[in-house]
């Protein structure tokens, strides 16, 4: 069953400048995991721009209830390149409250938009 559906778009060059101009905003959005690549380099801004969009998506697929911890979603990647939803804290009590079981999330990023879909299923 269908708990709810979220979708988002984050435009990559809107996002880039809200990065530079809040230098503290990436930590406050992402865990570390998000931030860098395994190799330790950090992940590419049009990337970024899609998990934030994958959080936002997210929080509407949980009907976008305040208090939300950004860092409480994590979006992660599996050795098959499919994305996938980590959750924790305030984001895993709001999913076992509306008795979301799994998650499916799909992120893309193409001409200067980053988007993404998750869906919560129970």
């Amino acid at each position: 069953m269908i708990i709810g559906v979220g979708i988002d778009v984050a435009e990559i060059d809107r996002f880039e400048a809200a990065l530079e101009r809040t230098p503290t905003l990436a930590e406050r959005l992402f865990n570390e995991s998000e931030l860098f690549l395994k190799n330790g380099e950090r992940r590419g801004v049009a990337s970024l721009a899609a998990r934030f969009a994958a959080k936002e998506a997210l929080a509407k697929a949980l009907g976008a209830p305040a208090g939300l911890h950004w860092t409480d979603a994590e979006v992660y990647v599996e050795d098959s390149g499919q994305p996938r939803l980590r959750v924790t804290g305030t984001v895993a009590a709001r999913a076992e409250q509306l008795g979301v079981r799994s998650w499916h999330v799909s992120l893309s990023h193409d001409a200067g938009v980053a988007s993404a879909v998750v869906v919560a299923e129970g």
